[in-house]
């Protein structure tokens, strides 16, 4: 039986024994405790090293780099994604057991949409290799308006998903239990919840098209590309719960993604024009950025933040 094959099939074993197992846990909305959210981070990341160590073993050990790089591009990109989700959840009054249903269904669209882009990237690139410089400069665009086009915010009455639903039906200005869509009076309403799971997925379908990209410019394996990405969102609900009370205090955290997005756009259009930039100083790169962006936010975030001042 070829490697890969093998690797295949042992991926599909322990992402639909997790994917049972986790959403079996959470068949109920439940706030989730720090605790529980330390728990499931921990085996998420330990399934992945476990899972690349297999790499390592039945792959080689191009592959198992490959593979580690693509999950920390991933990894470390998702956190920007939390930022989007703070302000999601704030504006429409979303706490608690709400914000763990709405991630369950929103990262089970994203699985999907993710296999989409990530098969059709691959093919697309295999046969235009003019997307190279294409996804190449998108990156180094989206790093520099990352690191420069200020703060940012989240403004849903703009967007064209929320508009279009708020159209079709009407939606309810409080949120009543768990339901996204029922019927009162004969009439089909949405509560805020089903508003409020469309912007999650449509922050995750934008998010996307800088995140695959990037891991693009590690590999083009499918396998490669597919599991190292899946095993980073399968573990984005609990880092959320893990990080959503201090994520605030790492208030340059920003700078060291945008940097690893321009650093991986530049490898892309480096490796088109025939400049191979070995994949250990890919990961030095990115190491070196995060952990240069979280220990000059602890140090001279509250500088930045006065807020971080009280904390």
């Amino acid at each position: 039986m070829p490697e890969t094959t093998i690797m295949w099939s042992i991926f599909a074993i322990i992402f639909g024994a997790m994917l049972a197992v986790d959403l079996g846990l959470n068949r109920r909305s439940h706030e989730v405790s720090f605790r529980e959210a330390l728990a499931w981070s921990t085996v998420w990341i330990a399934l992945a090293l476990a899972f690349n160590a297999g790499v390592y073993l039945v792959m080689g050990s191009d592959k198992a780099l490959e593979f580690f790089s693509g999950y920390v591009i991933e990894k470390s990109l998702s956190v920007d994604n939390l930022f989007v989700f703070i302000m999601i959840f704030s504006y429409f009054g979303v706490r608690g057991r709400h914000q763990a249903r709405i991630l369950k269904w929103g990262i089970i669209g994203a699985l999907v949409m993710r296999a989409i882009f990530i098969f059709a990237g691959i093919e697309l690139l295999q046969r235009f290799h003019w997307l190279f410089y294409l996804f190449g400069a998108l990156l180094v665009v989206t790093a520099v308006k990352m690191a420069f086009g200020g703060e940012g915010g989240v403004d849903p009455e703009r967007n064209l998903v929320v508009r279009g639903i708020r159209k079709l039906l009407p939606v309810t200005r409080r949120i009543r239990g768990d339901w996204f869509v029922t019927r009162r009076r004969g009439v089909l309403v949405a509560s805020p919840l089903l508003v409020t799971l469309l912007m999650v997925e449509w922050s995750d379908l934008v998010f996307a098209l800088d995140s695959i990209p990037a891991i693009f410019a590690v590999s083009l394996d499918p396998f490669i590309v597919f599991t190292s990405n899946i095993f980073a969102i399968m573990g984005l609900r609990a880092l959320y719960f893990l990080l959503a009370n201090v994520i605030g205090m790492f208030v340059y955290l920003k700078y060291g993604i945008s940097f690893i997005l321009f650093f991986v756009g530049c490898k892309m259009l480096a490796g088109v024009s025939g400049f191979h930039i070995p994949i250990t100083v890919s990961l030095a790169v990115i190491f070196v950025s995060l952990a240069l962006a979280v220990v000059a936010s602890l140090l001279f975030g509250s500088r930045r933040n006065p807020a971080l001042e009280t904390l």
